[in-house]
């Protein structure tokens, strides 16, 4: 993932050395396009209609759907902080426990997702802006 732009990386100064539901929250919706909704039990972020992280209202931990390289490559890093998400048989995510994480991978994972989810022309869009 790439350095994050000066002006994001005002705002993630602002969150300290670790991330709470609203600091994630407040991460996911700096995204192009984003919007928060409820999913079942959970609140859902999303592009479109796109699920791209889901949190339970506990504001334990957060759910980030990276494909599976991201996955295991986070786990192997910090398994305190990472844990596998499955959805039956299949590896569907990542678990993030936001008490130990850090806002910057956090940031970076949200945009991965959100990345995989959003349509081309807003992702240029991003991009563009960023210069």
């Amino acid at each position: 993932m790439s350095e994050p732009r000066r002006s994001e990386q005002v705002t993630l100064d602002r969150y300290g050395s670790r991330v709470d539901l609203d600091d994630a929250r407040g991460l996911a919706l700096r995204l192009p396009a984003t919007h928060e909704e409820p999913h079942f039990d959970l609140t859902s972020f999303r592009v479109g209609t796109k699920i791209f992280a889901t949190a339970p209202a506990d504001g334990d931990h957060l759910r980030i759907f990276v494909d599976e390289h991201e996955i295991h490559a986070c786990v192997a890093e910090d398994p305190e902080v990472f844990g596998e998400l499955w959805w039956g048989k299949r590896l569907s995510g990542l678990k993030v426990m936001l008490a130990e994480a850090d806002p910057q991978r956090v940031a970076e994972l949200l945009e991965e997702s959100w990345r995989r989810k959003a349509p081309k022309k807003v992702i240029d869009a991003f991009d563009a802006d960023a210069g």
